[in-house]
């Protein structure tokens, strides 16, 4: 292939509607930091206490280096995946944040048309609005995953799965790493609460959450499970045990427990306990085309993005998502093509070798045309 030559999908890709506005991915950072407010700005990049946890997820993404084979050809790349009975665009999920609300008005509605229109997976919040049903009707279509905080006693669970059933997402997921609220201390310094989290109520049951609710639903209900929280090889196993088909390696963006370790430092001891078992997700500071590649050959079947998807939604709403999508496929494509790949079936940890990082790690670190500085607070 002439170097000139660029790397493209196998299928054409229409551009979204911001495609003049949005050439690389940074700059759907720096139009969200001017459309957000001080308090929506820092809900969305911040994280708990010293926020060690969230630059320990950047530091153990940059500190793995690629291993290219060459002489291959790699004319056509495909950067599609058959997840949930269905070809997805990418192995990419947008992942479940709550509050969406705050940085577009059609909150989740906007994400899942853009996800839909793309042809990737969405996984909503349980906290964030337009609500289960809502959402769902907003793209009947698109592949859709629902996320529930526990608020309430066993009917409350049993209520909001048959909900989920009955509106075909195609998986439930429980968050387990929210036992307690984290201290974040960008809102405590200013005094400042979310509406959100006045109104959140049922805090005790999530505190007392424990496995048997687990087998509660595996025993009801037919619908791929998915246990979010995961992140020692020991949880795994028990998830295995009873019968989880889906096990999502996150720290909550470094956004719970502090001196974590950053997500794809746990995912190998994940992926060695599953031994293929159930499938896996992982989230955690994953917002170039690069870091998708790398979970894949690391042995993750889906990666969730969260923090990129609010600033693509705080930027442009919609077309926004859309066009984030888009870019972050040309970043997979030319990262598989120029791994000497042509499709993610050929990945593997012979692609990878550990690294020294060369930028300090932050929640900015992978876009280092942004005036870091200028964007921390």
């Amino acid at each position: 292939m002439n170097e000139a030559t660029p790397i493209r999908p196998t299928r054409n890709v229409e551009l979204g509607a911001s495609n003049d506005t949005f050439q690389n991915l940074h700059e759907f950072v720096r139009k969200a930091r001017a459309n957000l407010n001080q308090n929506a700005w820092d809900y969305i990049v911040g994280a708990a206490e010293t926020e060690t946890t969230m630059r320990r997820n950047r530091m153990a993404l940059d500190e793995i280096a690629f291993r290219p084979r060459v002489l291959r050809n790699v004319a056509k790349v495909d950067g599609s995946v058959e997840r949930f009975g269905r070809r997805l665009r990418l192995p990419v999920m947008l992942a479940p944040v709550g509050a969406l609300e705050i940085f577009d008005p059609h909150a989740a509605a906007a994400v899942v048309r853009g996800v839909g229109s793309f042809g990737a997976a969405h996984m909503l919040s349980s906290v964030s609005e337009p609500g289960l049903e809502n959402t769902a009707d907003a793209s009947p279509d698109a592949c859709r995953l629902f996320q529930l905080y526990v608020r309430g006693d066993d009917a409350f669970v049993e209520d909001h799965v048959g909900r989920a059933i009955a509106k075909n997402y195609a998986a439930f997921c429980l968050t387990v790493d929210t036992a307690h609220y984290s201290r974040r201390e960008r809102d405590i310094a200013k005094r400042y609460v979310r509406e959100s989290r006045m109104r959140s109520t049922g805090g005790d049951f999530q505190k007392g959450l424990e496995w048997r609710t687990v087998k509660l639903i595996k025993d009801k209900f037919k619908i791929p499970l998915v246990i979010k929280g995961i992140a020692t090889a020991e949880d795994a196993l028990i998830a295995l045990d009873h019968g989880v088909e889906w096990i999502y390696v996150s720290n909550h963006g470094g956004r719970q427990l502090d001196h974590g370790r950053g997500a794809m430092h746990v995912l190998p001891e994940i992926v060695d306990a599953v031994k293929g078992r159930a499938r896996i997700m992982v989230d955690g500071g994953f917002c170039r085309g690069s870091d998708v590649v790398k979970a894949i050959a690391l042995g993750a079947d889906l990666v969730g993005i969260g923090r990129l998807q609010c600033w693509a939604l705080a930027a442009a709403g919609e077309a926004g998502v859309l066009r984030m999508l888009e870019l972050l496929e040309d970043e997979v494509i030319r990262s598989l093509g120029l791994l000497g790949v042509t499709s993610f079936t050929e990945l593997d940890r012979s692609y990878l070798h550990p690294a020294t990082a060369t930028n300090p790690p932050s929640v900015f670190s992978a876009y280092p045309l942004l005036d870091i500085e200028h964007y921390r607070y």
